[in-house]
């Protein structure tokens, strides 16, 4: 079995990381005079003078009761994006180091790697979007240590192959991230159950989805013990407000509201995709585990304009590979849904079906 401490790279290994007087002395007291913190309060209604948890412990517990798992498998970080930025930190050595993406995915993995000096090797997606195992297997070498799989995927919403994943999980000998931001939407269950059978293995999800809280900024990540440990050694010492911390755990006791709005979209998202299927200037609408579609367009660019002179923002795809001519649409609610396909229709009627047949043509 893969030690996730070996993978680090040497000097991570060897880090001391800073130790913060909030992780020297947990406990409760009634003066604190061990931090250099403004003893007269701040001026908010909330009082924010204290710093907060640097282990954000009680979300763990929480969190781990949740999902099943043990608090030393979750780290919380500020939004994924830290956690991505992370595994770049401790596990590639800049100017040598490589990781592997599969377009069309998440861009950030291109952006984290390019700010750290990694070289990135694509391996694009095959079939429905569905990954090339044995080419990402293949592609295993002294300096491949990071493969991002996101699933459901960005932009194209489908679930990922669980078999292939679990075959380059046990064949990959790096660290393997499963990005699951929109697995609430999926029918499939996650891979954090796997996380005991593959110390290599790191899934990373958010608040910002399905639990709404884009605002806030916490991004999960779930793995080995030994693993986490080393995201906590790197990151720094105050890396989730309290703020955060504390709406985090006001969440988790509203899951029952989440899971309501978890089937809205999922009804929306069917419903919204035959609406659209109906346009004649759509092309293809493709399926998804998410909450959004990837929609493909005679004229994105002219469908695309168009919305916006009627005040409604979507996402253009195209210049992304193998989403030519494509938009993504989030699912809005039931009024916001029902505007887009009212727009569309509008765009259909005043010669949007004509440009988009004649730009095909051209």
């Amino acid at each position: 079995m893969l030690d996730p401490e070996m993978l680090a790279r040497p000097n991570i290994q060897r880090l001391k990381p800073y130790s913060s007087a909030r992780s020297e002395f947990g406990g409760s007291a009634e003066v604190y005079l061990d931090a250099n913190e403004n003893a007269f309060g701040s001026p908010t209604e909330t009082q924010l003078h204290r710093y907060p948890d640097p282990l954000q412990r009680t979300v763990k517990e929480r969190l781990a009761a949740v999902k099943g798992v043990t608090s030393d498998q979750i780290f919380v970080g500020n939004g994924s994006d830290e956690a991505i930025d992370l595994l770049f930190r401790i596990f590639c050595e800049p100017g040598r180091d490589q990781a592997i993406i599969c377009p069309p995915t998440y861009g950030m993995y291109k952006v984290a790697a390019d700010i750290n000096d990694i070289t990135v090797r694509e391996i694009p997606l095959i079939g429905d979007f569905q990954l090339d195992a044995a080419a990402i297997v293949g592609a295993a070498s002294e300096a491949a240590k990071l493969v991002f799989i996101c699933s459901p995927n960005n932009p194209t919403g489908n679930v990922m192959n669980r078999e292939d994943v679990l075959m380059i999980a046990e064949n990959f000998p790096g660290i393997v991230v499963v990005d699951e931001a929109y697995i609430d939407f999926a029918p499939e269950r996650s891979l954090i159950s796997e996380i005991g059978g593959f110390p290599n293995l790191v899934v990373l999800q958010t608040f910002s989805k399905a639990w709404g809280m884009a605002g806030a900024r916490v991004g999960l990540a779930f793995g080995n013990p030994k693993l986490i440990e080393l995201f906590n050694r790197v990151k720094p010492p105050y890396n989730v407000s309290r703020l955060a911390q504390d709406a985090i755990l006001d969440a988790l006791e509203n899951g029952g509201t989440v899971d309501k709005w978890v089937t809205q979209i999922r009804e929306q998202r069917s419903s919204l995709r035959g609406s659209l299927a109906d346009l004649e200037i759509v092309e293809t609408v493709y399926p998804s585990d998410a909450n959004f579609l990837l929609v493909k367009f005679g004229a994105p660019e002219s469908v695309y304009n168009f919305l916006l002179s009627e005040n409604i923002v979507v996402r253009d795809r195209s210049n992304v590979v193998r989403c030519e001519r494509c938009l993504r649409i989030t699912v809005g609610t039931p009024e916001e849904n029902s505007a887009l396909i009212a727009s569309l229709r509008r765009c259909e009627k005043s010669g949007g079906a004509a440009a988009a047949l004649t730009e095909i043509a051209i």
